[in-house]
């Protein structure tokens, strides 16, 4: 007799079952999932004790007509394919028919549905895949679903459910991503009677943001939007001081649908690249338009994880319109910024509070992101405006600062309405520009004693450097143009293609004096500012060192008395096996016999002194990476060794001169707010606050 049988259709619906719900977060993503493909404005999720107890979702979709509501519950029945060829083109959320089997084989199932407004619907009570009845009932259009006592009958998964807290942080996780994904859905969801989200569904991204992540979070979000021939691109990033510990706010929705996908997550940190702190991470929520066929979504049952086609087009589209969006900001932290008065702004975003505790954290699916190429706010390698021959000597020199508007978003009347396409009804010249909108070419101290600012640092002979004019910074310009979201895409897709403007220029400063020998104290018409001394000229270095390890071999020259290296066998034989890396960035190290290496050459612009040191900490960084090691890694961390070994230190005091030279050779880099580590340089303080501190507002 044979031993191989065919499993009853029950024992085959709980296997699938495991496969498809692990979780309650899972039946929430299911139930939820069908009803956007239903087509609904206005959707409640209620769960009960993490939803091992009650899961409920109501919606005002299309509802299921009466033939179908059984058949609703059969495996692999589904409305949105009919056929192979529709998996290639896939624009719904769910597609195999397994969501609904699975969760009623493993659950208690009451559904409540009706396709039309007569008040009349169909009422159907599934248990652990039984059906028990089959009613009609009174009901308004669309459908409600509640799952009670979720594994009832499968203890043993069942046993391995975390805490309600945990299960809770899943379930509002993804409700979160949900919303931002959809903000012309109206979400709201209550756990054991108490409200954790409120959405409006009137479209608004910024709101939903709000509501999630508070107002604070809201008001530093940047708006980015972009298409070409394959993509379109649009949603918001946060303002590299606004950030969290994990990756859990980085949200990625293709098509309406929200996605985990390393290369395009890792994009995202690429274009902020040495402008956030180690472990760190911004809050991003990022929305991309494509065609349905340039992505296969049936890779997995929970249809998270997704497959390009052409995904290294993808990454490099996110990466450089991030890039250019931050590049586009003046990213100086301001202290104590001022909150908007009026009431009816603090009203209305008083309603987005939550009180809902932040998500669990989830399992990191993602590894940490390679180091990109690009030295400064993220952007390509290209001539920067000054190149310093000498990054160690601090000379007296003067840039004049490309001029553009900022645009980030900084008030939360603009936050809750971020596409407004009114100029403010006070703006007016700024005093540093003359009323054709010309730049003012008086001098300075003209400019100041009309502004009536304190007294300058400079001396008279300042006035004869180039016009300082104050630009934008720390989010004093208001947003441009429109960008609506639809329900699938997210995207608007006839953006504005004007040229991209040139990057805002760092504020005009004007230095007062120095404090503890480390912090430059400075002024502009606009505020107070702070600079760390040693980040900025290490930025400085940075920038320089990198162009220049670039084209080692233009450089480099033999030592009269090569340095001996020592190190022990294990690590003698794995570096034998990199030296060729070394001698692309001008480090010529040769085996001299056991576990010794002489350097016979370096270039000749190493920070003088620092050459043994340097090339020891090369050598133990190449030792101790474990990941795979290519000349642009090298290159960018060989620039940061050196740009941290060659400048100037806490508790030393400069002169006038130093300091002017200083600030002109920040403001001539191309990142000029956080140094290679990402630790800000400049913070600010608004003559606000100032005045607030000083009781001068109220």
């Amino acid at each position: 007799m044979g031993k191989i049988k065919v499993l009853d259709e029950h024992v085959a619906n709980q296997i699938a079952a495991g496969e498809v719900i692990e979780r309650p977060s899972s039946v929430v993503k299911e139930l939820v999932e069908n009803s956007l493909d239903a087509g609904s404005t206005k959707i409640d999720v209620t769960v009960e004790e993490g939803g091992l107890q009650l899961i409920r979702v109501s919606d005002n979709g299309s509802g299921i007509e009466t033939e179908d509501c059984e058949v609703a519950f059969f495996r692999h029945a589904t409305s949105k394919i009919g056929s192979g060829k529709d998996l290639f083109q896939i624009r719904t959320l769910g597609f195999r028919g397994e969501a609904l089997p699975s969760i009623a084989a493993v659950a208690k199932v009451d559904c409540v549905s009706s396709p039309s407004t007569d008040g009349l619907g169909r009422r159907l009570v599934i248990e652990g895949g039984s059906v028990k009845s089959f009613t009609e009932t009174a009901s308004s259009r669309g459908t409600d679903m509640t799952v009670k006592e979720l594994f009832y009958n499968t203890p043993a998964r069942l046993k391995y459910m975390k805490t309600i807290q945990t299960e809770l942080g899943h379930i509002s996780d993804y409700i979160y991503r949900l919303a931002m994904a959809h903000p012309n859905v109206a979400f709201s969801l209550k756990h054991n009677g108490n409200a954790l989200l409120q959405t409006l569904g009137n479209g608004d991204l910024v709101q939903v943001i709000a509501a999630v992540y508070g107002t604070a979070v809201a008001k530093t979000m940047l708006p980015v939007r972009a298409e070409n021939a394959d993509y379109s691109l649009s949603g918001f990033i946060s303002r590299p001081d606004m950030t969290r510990s994990n990756r859990q706010a980085l949200t990625m929705v293709m098509n309406g649908r929200t996605i985990r996908n390393y290369a395009v997550s890792n994009a995202i940190l690429n274009a902020y690249h040495t402008l956030l702190p180690i472990n760190r991470y911004p809050v991003v929520a990022l929305h991309v338009g494509m065609d349905p066929a340039l992505v296969d979504v049936n890779v997995h049952p929970a249809k998270l994880e997704v497959r390009f086609s052409k995904e290294l087009e993808l990454v490099r589209f996110v990466e450089e319109e991030l890039r250019g969006v931050l590049r586009g900001e003046v990213l100086i932290p301001q202290v104590g910024k001022p909150t908007p008065k009026s009431a009816v702004v603090q009203e209305r975003m008083e309603l987005y509070r939550t009180a809902a505790p932040e998500p669990a954290d989830l399992d990191d699916t993602y590894r940490n992101a390679p180091l990109p190429e690009p030295p400064a706010a993220g952007e390509p390698e290209q001539p920067s405006a000054a190149d310093p021959s000498a990054p160690n000597a601090i000379t007296d020199s003067s840039t004049v600062r490309a001029e553009t508007d900022g645009n980030v978003i900084s008030e939360i009347a603009a936050t809750a309405n971020p596409y407004i396409n009114e100029s403010k009804p006070d703006s007016k010249p700024s005093s540093s520009q003359a009323a054709n909108g010309e730049p003012d070419r008086r001098s300075d101290a003209a400019v100041r004693s009309e502004s009536n600012a304190l007294p300058s640092y400079r001396n008279a002979s300042s006035s004869q450097s180039p016009s300082r004019t104050s630009g934008s910074y720390a989010g004093q310009s208001e947003p441009k143009g429109g960008m609506p979201f639809d329900r699938i895409a997210g995207m608007d897709r006839n953006p504005d293609r004007s040229e991209k403007p040139a990057a805002p220029k760092f504020p005009q400063l004007d230095p007062i004096g120095q404090m503890h020998g480390t912090y430059i104290v400075a002024q502009s018409e606009d505020g107070l500012f702070l600079i760390d001394q040693h980040a900025a000229h290490e930025r400085i270095n940075y920038e320089h060192y990198y162009k220049k390890f670039g084209r080692p071999a233009e450089a480099s020259q033999q030592l009269l008395v090569p340095i001996t290296l020592e190190f022990t066998s294990a690590e003698a034989e794995t570096l034998r096996g990199k030296l060729q890396l070394l001698e692309q960035v001008g480090v010529d190290l040769e085996p001299f016999g056991g576990g010794a290496f002489l350097v016979r050459g370096l270039p000749h612009w190493f920070p003088a002194g620092e050459e043994k040191a340097l090339v020891e900490e090369m050598t133990d960084w190449l030792l101790s990476e474990k990941k795979s090691i290519d000349l642009t890694k090298l290159r960018e961390k060989a620039a940061i060794m050196c740009s941290c070994k060659a400048s100037i230190k806490a508790n030393q005091h400069l002169s006038k001169a130093e300091i002017e030279s200083l600030l002109d050779r920040l403001a001539a880099c191309r990142n000029p707010y956080t140094c290679p580590h990402g630790r800000p340089i400049v913070v600010s303080f608004s003559t606000y606050e100032l005045e607030k501190m000083f009781k001068r507002v109220m």
